[in-house]
């Protein structure tokens, strides 16, 4: 029953990730980012780097979103005395009613944008 109400959302679902997928195109390592399509087995989603996915699945209650992602590691200048533990994967899950509106699948897709936009970036000191 589930999987039908995935294969429902589908039509809506995908054309969003394929949009977000377009937009972070150029900016994640290479191989991402991957759009899953495999309602079939249950299965929708966006990988946007091998540390931030979002995927829409069939667990055996219906369907659930479930976030991952990776903490920051901003304690190379923290506080002494306290210890943060940063680079640590965390992974959430939510339930979907099966009418999902198309608000809240874009929420959970911004979402999954803004904890990528928000990690610390790399600096490359160059020469040039």
């Amino acid at each position: 029953m589930a999987v039908d109400a995935l294969q429902d959302i589908r039509s809506r679902l995908l054309p969003m990730l394929q949009a977000a997928a377009l937009q972070y195109q150029n900016r994640v390592p290479s191989g991402y980012p991957v759009v899953t399509d495999n309602p079939e087995a249950g299965t929708m989603g966006l990988e946007i780097d091998p540390s931030h996915a979002l995927f829409i699945v069939e667990d055996g209650e219906g369907l659930s979103a479930r976030m991952y992602r990776r903490a920051p590691r901003t304690d190379t200048r923290s506080s002494s005395g306290r210890q943060k533990h940063g680079g640590a994967p965390f992974s959430d899950s939510r339930p979907l009613s099966a009418d999902v509106s198309d608000q809240e699948l874009r929420n959970l897709i911004a979402e999954l944008m803004s904890w990528y936009n928000n990690q610390p970036g790399l600096l490359y000191i160059t020469d040039e």
